[in-house]
């Protein structure tokens, strides 16, 4: 049995604040050791529950936080960019099913630390008509593979947002948000020893042939037409340099795709080009 991890660092127990998320600082070093410890939790539950290969994805950032040395040395890592299927490097139909670890809130919500893909180009993203988050996006990219969403973890509104996408899934919440910076933590220790049970469970779940047979619908239907809402009008102009975008208003973009694929690497591309203004 083949499991991916997916691990981002916003919806980890104990990180509230951006400098925690960002490379230079002694709070990002101590926020990146639990990342890696959810991480390891996860390795834990998903070997205890009988999974026989164990993928675990860098998804934060530059996509090389993970402190592999301390990873547990019976997962295989994935690591650095660029990578065409993003915070699901390592996705194929082989896998049986995906974790979500240290999620988070889509931007313009009420969670900690929200944003979507990259909080200074993108306000909103749109896919017919269904607003999603990365874990939503990410999920149905994997949906399209035929891999449900097993386990995901954050703070209690990643988990209000998306409970009714992943009806498979196992929830474990890391925090409650007050703010975009501000709310109550679980210690991260009760938060690991969470994620190893439900980890263990949940691919324990994947083993039941009643479970295992349940079909996991795709959460959109291609063709797909995505709605980008940019954070200013000089990001859209930029964008729509692009003759595969069409501008609809100030702030607004579109283009169409013809699977979660294509609309994925489309994303990371233009949220590539926005560093140039930066």
């Amino acid at each position: 049995m083949k499991i991916l991890i997916s691990v981002d660092i916003e919806g980890i127990a104990g990180v509230f604040n951006v400098e925690q998320t960002r490379p230079g600082n002694g709070e990002y070093e101590r926020a990146r050791r639990w990342m890696t410890e959810e991480a390891n939790a996860a390795i834990r539950g998903a070997f205890a529950g009988g999974a026989t290969e164990v993928l675990v994805n860098d998804s934060h950032g530059s996509f090389r936080n993970l402190l592999a040395d301390d990873l547990d040395p019976r997962a295989l890592f994935v690591l650095g960019k660029p990578r065409y299927l993003g915070m699901m490097g390592g996705l194929d139909p082989e896998c049986d099913g995906v974790m979500m670890i240290g999620y988070h809130s889509r931007a313009q919500g009420r969670g900690i630390l929200a944003h979507t893909i990259n909080s200074f180009a993108f306000a909103r993203v749109t896919v017919n008509g269904l607003e999603l988050s990365e874990a939503g996006l990410y999920g149905a990219l994997a949906a399209e593979s035929g891999v449900p969403v097993i386990l995901a973890s954050g703070d209690d509104v990643f988990i209000d947002e998306n409970r009714d996408l992943f009806t498979r899934a196992r929830w474990v919440q890391t925090k409650v948000a007050y703010g975009h910076a501000s709310g109550v933590t679980m210690a991260p220790s009760e938060v690991q020893a969470s994620i190893e049970q439900a980890a263990r469970l949940a691919v324990q779940d994947c083993a039941e042939p009643s479970v295992a047979a349940h079909s996991h619908p795709h959460l959109v239907v291609p063709p797909l037409e995505c709605l980008l809402t940019t954070q200013g009008p000089a990001i859209a102009d930029l964008f729509c340099t692009w003759p595969a975008l069409t501008r609809l208003d100030g702030v607004t973009v579109r283009f169409a795709a013809a699977s979660m694929q294509d609309l994925i690497r489309m994303l990371n591309s233009l949220s590539a080009m926005s560093f140039m203004l930066r």
